[in-house]
């Protein structure tokens, strides 16, 4: 049996599935240094952006390709070039493989960033070429992106910290308790 059910659901233009599940930065927060200095890449609608914010980090600028709200830039993330010793990405990208690979490879060696997608990518091969990026995995569990559904979605979800500023490393894992 399958935990995917093909054609039963259409997927959603541009992998937008928000973060608005605040399981999901709860998880996050205890990572992250007082204050931090970030850019979200892939905003779409600013969820992840408000609820960082409100826990009382500095959001640096807040990209996509499609924004939802006027204080998010038109950009694409694989274009944007940002260097600074100060700040961090964090976002939770499209799942989309090759548009995800790319963004790991393109953002982790101009500063950390923190990815926001399934548990399992790390067991498969197609990780192996990220692997030496990868710092840490904090587990989320599952999350509800669609909303109004009455389940959480089918995958487990991890956050993903990769560094390419940094010579390759082990990788600390976090389970959930």
């Amino acid at each position: 049996m399958s935990k995917r059910s093909p054609g039963k659901f259409e997927k959603i233009p541009n992998d937008l599935y928000r973060t608005w599940d605040a399981r999901a930065v709860a998880r996050l927060l205890p990572h992250l240094m007082p204050g931090t200095v970030f850019v979200e890449p892939c905003a779409g609608a600013g969820d992840l952006v408000d609820q960082l914010v409100m826990a009382g980090h500095r959001c640096l600028a807040a990209y996509d390709i499609a924004p939802l709200r006027a204080d998010i830039q038109r950009a694409d993330a694989l274009d944007h070039r940002w260097k600074t010793s100060t700040g961090l990405w964090i976002t939770n990208p499209p799942w989309t493989r090759s548009i995800m690979h790319a963004i790991i490879k393109t953002l982790c060696v101009q500063a950390p960033i923190w990815l926001l997608f399934d548990a399992d990518w790390v067991h498969c091969d197609q990780a192996v070429p990220y692997l030496i990026y990868l710092r840490k995995i904090v587990s989320v569990g599952r999350l509800k992106f669609i909303p109004n559904s009455p389940h959480d979605g089918n995958d487990n979800c991890a956050w993903h910290l990769f560094d390419g500023t940094r010579p390759p490393g082990s990788i600390e894992f976090f389970g959930r308790r």
